[in-house]
């Protein structure tokens, strides 16, 4: 039997829940002072910044009867960009706008909407997280929908007015969502650094540190906070026993609480301008590029323009290159497309025999399984991992640093020498003098270089080698490993045709007029800020589109802010001339791909005019 108190307080909460539908659809005692309580302290003391998960949130009939009118009328489109890949609706809140057959349609859907922004759960969610009123004008919600291979990368959420992040998951309620199939919240922690003006910086750590994994009807929440509140979600996985489970759709309904609005409880004029204010100045303030890796290292050396190669330099390259390359009639040939085309892709670029030792090595490595986290990669291995994840995740090595390998041979030997410059400049008609190289290893779930900008006034040289020796990378012309006489190809990869299932590729855009990236609302709903906010640029700004939307449902076969793309392959050269404003990004290597992904880049500057060439000399 109950107890009498027991029994007065189930009456009290019934009375309570009759006079008020709204506390009807969510979970019976969810309102009781002594669970908010609960919920308050576990965000109060959460790591490794303030976080909130409620399970069972909302009453199971409502939420069922959600997933089955999403299912049965609702479509999504696919969306790729250089930070995620997902399905997602239309931005609920417009639900309003609906004629009233679409609305007969969608009353559960509505029900949630309207529960999730009562004055009761908002009050709720600001008791919780202590994060001030939220607005219950200024709704912010969409499904998503990640299958396998989609994924978003870490970002801080920072964008408008926003004030607490949410995702309420409705995955399927009868088949529990299980760890290994992916599609986790993880949160990452940062440091505190000190700049040279004295002021602290918060940067992201390249490794999680909480990991919360789907489960039908919870909400996950945190306030929004500029350069804190780091996350990504995790890739889904397309494991065979995952198929056989019926599972691995991960839908969930995300979306932000934002400050109050004109006109409502808790608005105060000028608060909005004042959070955008305060996230620019957070990261314009602590300049947090400063503790970006890898950090450049040029190594600059006298002016070459065309010049004709030396025997002894001839030589030299013949080490690497495959002779067909080194010819006056091919070098002639590769000149006319570069000039036409401002960039070139090249087959089977290095010698049979260089090539088959650099195979062998990689292949080796790929055997090797490495440590997990970048503190213990940086102590067991020669290789160093790039950081911030809000700009990139790869481990690289770099001249002077490099152990010795067919890898470092190319990044020590080749690209930074006079002979290649030489060559490069026959090629491309340019007068080079310095080059900064970087080998990288891109760990397949895991590494990613979100999109960034060229900002120097010069154009410059941008040369890849690839030495990835699986196959599988979409674009592949042939196996990987097979030598030919080489092939020339000035325009671009198909990145935008077949649709990438594996990432890998790297890829050049055109930005908008402004030079900068957009930002544009709820892209991919999921906490997603746009593909490059405050990424490179402190002067980056919100626009009205996503040029980093490069694949979407529209069935466009090219994309004209595609200017070139190189998918990872074996045995290839791309060399392209970029300019002011133009972005580049290698897309996240999906965990579906049979290795990593292996490349040698190096940056050369060049002289614009003849005098510069001259002083220079």
């Amino acid at each position: 039997m109950k107890r009498k108190n027991e029994e007065d307080d189930s009456s009290d909460r019934n009375k309570k829940r009759a006079t008020n539908p709204t506390e009807a659809q969510f979970r019976e005692d969810l309102f009781d002072d002594v669970v908010l309580q609960q919920h308050r302290d576990q965000y109060t003391q959460s790591q490794p910044y303030k976080h909130g998960v409620i399970q069972d949130l909302l009453a199971p009939t409502l939420l069922r009867n959600v997933r089955s009118e999403i299912q049965g009328n609702l479509s999504f489109t696919p969306k790729e960009t250089d930070i995620y890949k997902i399905h997602q609706s239309g931005d609920l809140a417009n639900l309003d706008g609906l004629d009233d057959s679409s609305l007969r349609l969608l009353p559960s859907l509505l029900a949630l909407r309207d529960a999730l922004y009562s004055p009761n759960f908002r009050d709720y969610l600001s008791t919780v997280t202590g994060s001030g009123p939220l607005s219950g004008r200024k709704t912010d919600m969409a499904i998503n929908v990640y299958t396998p291979g989609c994924h978003l990368l870490c970002h801080d959420d920072v964008i408008g007015s926003r004030r607490v992040s949410y995702i309420l998951y409705l995955t399927d309620p009868d088949r529990p969502w299980r760890s290994e199939w992916g599609g986790a919240l993880r949160l990452y922690p940062t440091h505190t650094f000190t700049g040279e003006d004295g002021l602290p910086t918060k940067s992201p750590s390249p490794d999680f540190e909480k990991v919360i994994p789907p489960a039908f009807n919870q909400l996950s929440f945190f306030a929004v906070q500029p350069g804190e509140s780091f996350h990504d979600v995790e890739e889904v996985y397309g494991l065979e026993e995952v198929a056989e489970a019926g599972g691995r759709i991960r839908t969930a309904i995300s979306g932000w609480y934002h400050i109050p609005q004109e006109g409502e409880d808790g608005f105060v004029e000028g608060a909005e301008e004042a959070v955008a204010e305060k996230s620019s100045l957070v990261q314009l303030q602590g300049k947090a590029d400063r503790f970006d890796y890898p950090r450049s290292k040029p190594n600059k050396f006298t002016a070459v323009g065309d010049q004709e190669l030396q025997e002894d330099e001839f030589e030299h390259l013949l080490k690497f290159m495959a002779p067909t390359y080194l010819t006056p009639e091919t070098v002639e040939e590769l000149s006319e497309i570069f000039a036409e085309e401002s960039s070139l892709s090249l087959e089977d670029v290095l010698s049979k025999k260089f090539a088959a030792r650099l195979r062998r090595y990689i292949e080796e490595q790929e055997q090797e399984v490495l440590p997990v986290t970048s503190s213990v990669i940086e102590k067991a291995t020669p290789w160093k991992v790039a950081r911030p994840p809000h700009k990139h995740r790869f481990l690289y090595q770099q001249p002077g640093d490099a152990q010795e390998s067919p890898l470092t041979d190319l990044l020590e030997g080749l690209l930074p020498s006079k002979p290649f410059a030489k060559w490069l400049a026959m090629v491309t008609g340019l007068t080079l003098h310095s080059c900064d190289a970087l080998a990288r290893r891109f760990r397949r779930g895991m590494d990613y270089s979100l999109a960034t900008g060229y900002e120097e006034n010069n154009p410059r040289i941008e040369v890849n080698i690839g030495a990835t020796p699986t196959e599988g990378w979409n674009g592949d012309k042939k196996e990987a490993g097979t030598d030919g006489k080489g092939e020339i190809n000035g325009k671009h990869g198909d990145v935008t045709g077949d649709k990438p299932e594996v990432g890998g590729y790297e890829v050049y855009m055109a930005a908008d007029e402004d030079g900068v990236y957009d930002n544009d609302d709820n892209e991919a709903g999921d906490d997603v800020t746009g593909p490059s906010k405050n990424r490179n640029s402190s002067n980056a700004k919100e626009a009205k589109a996503d040029p980093a939307i490069y694949k979407s449902s529209s069935g466009d076969d090219e994309d004209d802010s595609v200017l070139f793309s190189m998918p990872a392959g074996w045995n290839k050269m791309s060399i392209v001339l970029r300019d002011t404003g133009v972005l580049k990004f290698v897309k996240y290597v999906s965990r579906a791909a049979k290795g990593d992904r292996w490349d040698v880049t190096a940056n050369y500057e060049v002289l614009e005019d003849a005098e510069d060439e001259g002083e220079e000399d």
